[in-house]
């Protein structure tokens, strides 16, 4: 009887472990996707094979591929047409392989069915417990459970075999290669190439006593004399010297040719100086206080003074005096034609910015297309972009330090930049997209600004007082700056690449040949 109880439980045992296997192969056959599933309807295809046609259909059909079309169609080319090649790749042939599924026998989807019920459970449990079980889980599986994701691949990488490199790695993980490498931003020295004096400079802001010519000489203004600096020999020449004492010159600049200087005086006289012969070709006076700023447009001599008033001369005949534009109601201190002749764009201690017509309105008189009010101190810096003849830069006096870029044609206000001091001048770059600034207190500094981000490039300090003039060397290389500490400063901050410079002046020689020939 005894035994007999025995080898009921023993079977009842046995009943149960045997229905717990069987449990755990269903559970096991559900889980694993990459099986077909049993007793399914069949796919939309299969059921197409069965309806075109008699007989059963074969058991390699792709669901892509019509059970009836020529073996042709069957195979998908590996290479593009019209390329020799024998590798073909045959599609799928596997039944229900009409989409691409991975081989999952490495993933761990017990553990991913485990964290996915894990999520349901509010349970909270101590800190205490928390790390007994991750010990556990790290003892059991190798990994933190807490840490795993829902389907995690398990195994490690294979190694590569040795001497293998992957081409991808060394593609990326180089910046630039050798042969396309390139530099972001050129070198601008910090230092002044070179340092003149310039004793008895009249510390004035309102004066413009520096320019450069296209024949590379430099007409530097010191109080009642001019002196002319040969950039290229070193050479220096005293033009003039005012016979008045009390009488010192306010103003200077060369026509474009270069032969010619116009001297601006503080007698309200604008003299014109032949440089070949070193003396003066005539005095034109129409003014009735000191001329403070020139402007050279062809044969148009144009002069700003203190009353406001702005004069075109004609240098050609004997009554010079051809127009006055009347738009500023303090001393002119910025006057500026533009590249192309169409425009003049003149700055007062007024604040105003006014942009003149080249010819007359319909009544006769002179009336400017547009007047800038933005700029709340006194505007002598003005200076037209030399690639975009509508852009004009202004900046503004101790009481305003910004700098702004405006459209003439249509009067908006491009862009703004504060520059936290005094702006004396402004000149735009011919070899690259910037312009330089001069500035007063406290840094007395030159700053290249980027255009037209207006980002700041450099920042060139070596002046001990304010800055008061800038100008630009013929080949826009170099930038002479004038200050109260008596010295002129130049700076080699446009430096052209070698390969630039000789396309540069390939294309400009490719043009003057061009003129020559028109003119013949």
């Amino acid at each position: 009887m005894l035994r007999r109880r025995r080898g009921g439980r023993a079977a009842a045992a046995r009943r149960r472990t045997m229905a717990q296997f069987l449990f755990e192969a269903d559970l096991h056959g559900l889980l694993k996707l990459d099986t077909p599933i049993p007793n399914a309807p069949p796919a939309r295809w299969q059921r197409k094979a069965k309806e075109s046609g008699p007989g059963p259909s074969p058991v390699g059909v792709s669901p892509m591929k019509p059970a009836n079309r020529s073996h042709s169609s069957s195979k998908t080319p590996s290479k593009t047409p019209g390329k020799s090649g024998s590798k073909i790749q045959n599609t799928p042939t596997k039944a229900g392989g009409d989409r691409y599924i991975p081989n999952r026998s490495t993933l761990q989807m017990e553990m991913a069915n485990f964290l996915l019920t894990k999520e349901n459970d509010p349970a909270e449990e101590s800190p205490t417990k928390k790390e007994q079980q991750k010990a556990w889980a790290v003892n059991l599986n190798g990994f933190d459970v807490e840490e795993a994701k829902i389907l995690r691949l398990s195994g490690k990488p294979q190694n590569a075999p040795e001497g293998y490199q992957n081409n991808l790695k060394v593609l990326y993980s180089q910046k630039m290669t050798p042969g396309s490498s390139r530099k972001n931003s050129r070198y601008i020295p910090s230092m002044p190439d070179r340092i003149l004096d310039a004793p008895e400079i009249r510390n004035d802001y309102y004066l413009n006593l520096i320019d450069w010519s296209s024949q590379n000489f430099l007409a530097v203004a010191l109080d009642n004399s001019v002196y002319l600096w040969n950039h290229a020999s070193g050479e220096i020449i005293q033009l003039l010297q005012m016979e008045h004492p009390d009488v010192y010159i306010s103003s200077v600049s060369w026509i474009k040719e270069g032969n010619y200087l116009a001297v601006g005086t503080s007698s309200a006289e604008v003299q014109l100086w032949d440089i070949q012969q070193q003396k003066r070709l005539r005095n034109m006076t129409s003014h009735c206080a000191r001329v403070g700023t020139l402007s050279w447009n062809s044969y148009i001599l144009s002069s700003g003074a203190r009353t406001g008033h702005i004069h075109h001369h004609d240098v050609r005949v004997a009554e010079h005096h051809v127009a006055t534009l009347a738009g500023h109601t303090q001393e002119v201190c910025g006057l500026k034609w533009s590249l192309d002749g169409r425009y003049l764009a003149s700055g007062g201690n007024d604040n105003l910015v006014n942009v003149w017509p080249c010819t007359q309105g319909g009544g006769g008189d002179f009336a400017p297309v547009q007047t800038f009010t933005q700029h709340q101190g006194a505007v002598k810096a003005v200076a037209w972009c030399p690639w975009q003849m509508n852009v004009l830069a202004t900046g503004g006096g101790t009481s305003d330090r910004h700098i702004r870029i405006w459209n003439v044609c249509s009067g908006a206000c491009l862009s703004t930049v504060d520059a936290h001091s005094q702006v004396c001048s402004i000149l735009w770059s011919t070899n690259y997209k910037e312009f330089v600034s001069g500035h007063g207190f406290a840094q007395n500094q030159l700053v290249l600004w980027k255009y037209p981000t207006m980002t700041k490039v450099a920042e060139l300090q070596g002046h001990t007082a304010r800055i008061l003039n800038l100008t630009m060397s013929p080949d826009g290389t170099t930038v002479a700056s004038a200050a109260a500490d008596e010295t002129l400063r130049l700076w080699r901050c446009f430096e052209m690449d070698p390969i630039k410079k000789k396309e540069k002046e390939k294309a400009n020689s490719a043009k003057s040949s061009i003129i020559h020939q028109s003119i013949r």
